[in-house]
C-alpha cells in the first residue's frame, strides 16, 4: 500500500507511524521496543501545558512568499502568528531576499459561530485576503473550533478557488485531531502536495532542502559540489512548490518535520530522499555529503570536497576540544532533531549524557528510511537517560536536577528556563538551520564554551527564583513520570 492517499486529510502519526508520547529509559531500549511495536500513544492522566498542529503547520504555510494564510479558528489561534511574522523578516533579510511579512486573516470564530455555523465567515475572509493580499494561493486552516462543528472546508474551498482562479486548500490541522502535534507538519505538507506538479523537465543540479524557516547554511556547503539549494517550505514561492518535482534529490534538516513528504515525494515523483542523518556533526555531514554525490553524480569531488574541509575546520575543531572536553550535556527537544544535536556533541569529546525528545516514531513512512536514533547508537554507543515528554516542565525539571548537567541545549524556548531556574547554563538552539554542517559544528563547540562561561550568572539567577511545585514533587517523589503509570 502507497504512502500517499489522495484524500483531503493526511492519516495521524499514532497510527502511521506508531508514535509514543511517553518514556524512560536508554536509547538501544526504545529502538528494540519501537521495533516490537510495544510503545503506545496513551494520553497523559496530567498535562501541564501543551502545542498545537495547527501551530505546527503554520510553520511552513505562513512563510510562503506569494501564498496567504486564513485561520479559521477563534482569535486566540492567532497568537503566534505577530511572532512568525518577525522570523519570516529577520530570516529573509538574513538570506537577502526581499522583506517578507506573513500574510493571515482569522475568521474569528465566536460562540454563536459553533451555533450556526461559519461558512460565510469564512467565505468573506478568503475573499478579504485576496483584496488584501493579491495571492497565488490561499490556505484554509482548520482549528478545533471549526473542526468540531464539522464545517464543509472542501466545498467552500472548491467554489472560492473557480472564483478567484488560483488554489485554495484546506489544511486539516485540529489540535484534538492527533495526540502528536508534529501530525500538523504532516497536515501543511499534505496540503502543499496538491500544489505539485509532474517535472517538465529534471534538473541535475538542485536538491530541495525541507526545512524550518532558518539561516542559509546549505547554500555554501552544497555550492563546493557545484549544486543548488532549494529551500521547502519556508521563502520559497507557490512556483516554486510547483515544481519542487525537478529536483534531483530530497533531503531535510529534521527527519521529524518532513519524513512524511520526502517519502511522498520518492513514491509520486521518483524524487529520491537523500537516504543519510541530517549534516549535524562532522561525521553526519561527512555521510550526507555522500549520499547527495551519489545521487546528483559528485562522486568525483565529493571525497576531496571533505577531505579540505577537514582540513580547514581541524585547528578550530583542536582548540575547542581542549576548552570544552569532557563537559556533561543534555538535549531536549523534537524527536529526530535531537538526535541531531547529540551527535554534534563526540566532535569536541563532550559527553551526552541524556536527552528528552517530545515524542518519538517509532517507525518510518517507508522501508528503508533512515532512523536517525539508531544512527545515533550506531555513531555514539547506547545513551542512557533518555525520556520522551512532550514539553511537561513539572517533569523536565525533576530529570535536569537529578541529572544536573554542565550545560542544556534547548530546542524549544518554552522549556528553556527549567534549566536556568536550576543554575544550569542553555544554548538556545532557535535557528534549525545553524549548526548544520562543518562550520555549524565549529559554532556549537563555540557557543558551548561561551554558555559554560555563564555558569556564575545563572547560580546567582537560581538564588533568586523558585518554582510552582511543592517540595513533595521536587524532593520526595523520585519517579518524574509517577503520573503516567511509568
Amino acid at each position: 500500500m502507497g504512502i500517499y492517499k489522495n484524500t483531503p486529510e493526511v492519516e495521524v502519526r499514532e497510527r502511521r507511524l506508531h508514535s509514543t508520547l511517553f518514556y524512560n529509559g536508554d536509547a538501544q531500549d526504545l529502538i528494540d521496543r519501537s521495533n516490537r511495536k510495544e510503545l503506545v500513544c496513551k494520553r497523559g492522566y496530567y498535562g501541564q501545558c501543551s502545542d498545537c498542529s495547527e501551530g505546527c503547520a503554520e510553520t511552513q504555510t505562513l512563510f510562503i512568499r506569494d501564498a496567504a494564510v486564513v485561520g479559521h479558528a477563534p482569535i486566540g489561534c492567532s497568537g503566534g502568528s505577530s511572532t512568525q511574522n518577525i522570523m519570516a523578516r529577520n530570516v529573509s533579510v538574513s538570506r537577502n531576499g526581499v522583506l517578507h511579512s506573513v500574510k493571515y486573516i482569522s475568521t474569528n470564530i465566536q460562540e454563536k459561530d459553533t451555533v450556526y455555523g461559519a461558512a460565510e465567515k469564512l467565505r468573506g475572509a478568503i475573499l478579504e485576503a485576496d483584496r488584501r493580499f493579491s495571492p497565488k494561493a490561499i490556505f484554509i486552516e482548520s482549528s478545533c473550533a471549526s473542526g468540531i462543528i464539522g464545517e464543509d472546508l472542501e466545498s467552500i474551498a472548491s467554489v472560492t478557488s473557480d472564483e478567484l482562479g488560483y488554489p485554495v486548500i484546506p489544511v486539516y490541522c485540529e489540535g484534538f485531531k492527533s495526540r502528536l502535534w508534529s501530525t500538523g507538519f504532516d497536515s501543511a505538507y499534505h496540503a502543499l502536495l496538491r500544489l505539485v506538479e509532474p517535472a517538465r523537465e529534471k534538473k541535475k543540479d538542485v536538491v530541495n532542502v525541507f526545512g524550518f524557516n532558518g539561516s542559509d547554511t546549505f547554500s555554501p556547503l552544497l555550492s563546493k559540489l557545484g549544486l543548488k539549494t532549494n529551500y521547502v517550505a519556508p521563502l520559497a514561492s507557490v512556483d516554486d512548490i510547483k515544481h519542487i518535482s525537478e529536483a534531483a534529490c530530497n533531503t531535510q534538516v529534521c527527519k521529524t518535520l518532513s519524513t512524511y513528504i520526502t517519502a511522498v515525494m520518492e513514491e509520486e515523483y521518483g524524487v529520491p530522499e537523500v537516504n543519510a542523518p541530517s549534516p549535524f556533526g562532522i561525521s553526519w555531514t561527512d555521510e550526507w555529503l555522500r549520499e547527495i554525490a551519489k545521487l546528483t553524480g559528485k562522486e568525483e569531488i565529493v571525497e576531496d570536497v571533505i577531505e579540505s574541509e577537514h582540513k580547514r575546520i581541524a585547528p578550530e575543531i583542536e582548540r575547542l576540544k581542549k576548552l570544552i572536553a569532557g563537559k556533561r550535556v543534555y538535549v531536549i527537544s523534537g524527536d529526530s532533531f535531537c538526535h541531531n544535536l547529540g551527535n554534534i556533541l563526540k566532535d569536541f569529546d563532550v559527553k551526552l549524557i541524556g536527552f528528552n525528545a517530545l515524542h518519538h516514531d517509532a517507525h518510518p513512512d517507508k522501508e528503508g528510511q533512515k532512523n536517525t536514533l539508531e544512527d545515533l547508537v550506531r555513531d555514539n554507543g547506547n545513551i542512557q537517560n533518555v525520556t520522551v515528554c512532550n514539553k511537561q516542565p513539572y517533569q523536565l525539571v525533576k530529570i535536569i536536577k537529578r541529572l544536573n548537567p554542565d550545560l542544556v541545549i534547548v530546542r524549544h524556548g518554552q522549556v528553556s528556563n527549567a534549566a536556568t531556574r536550576l543554575g544550569i547554563p542553555i544554548i538556545f538552539e532557535g535557528d534549525a538551520n545553524y549548526s548544520c554542517g562543518y562550520d555549524g559544528a565549529v559554532r556549537m563547540g563555540k557557543r558551548i564554551y561561551e554558555a559554560i562561561r555563564t555558569k556564575k550568572l545563572v547560580e546567582n539567577i537560581s538564588k533568586h527564583v523558585e518554582f510552582p511545585y511543592t517540595d513533595w514533587w521536587m524532593d520526595e517523589v523520585e519517579d518524574p513520570f509517577v503520573f503516567e503509570g511509568k
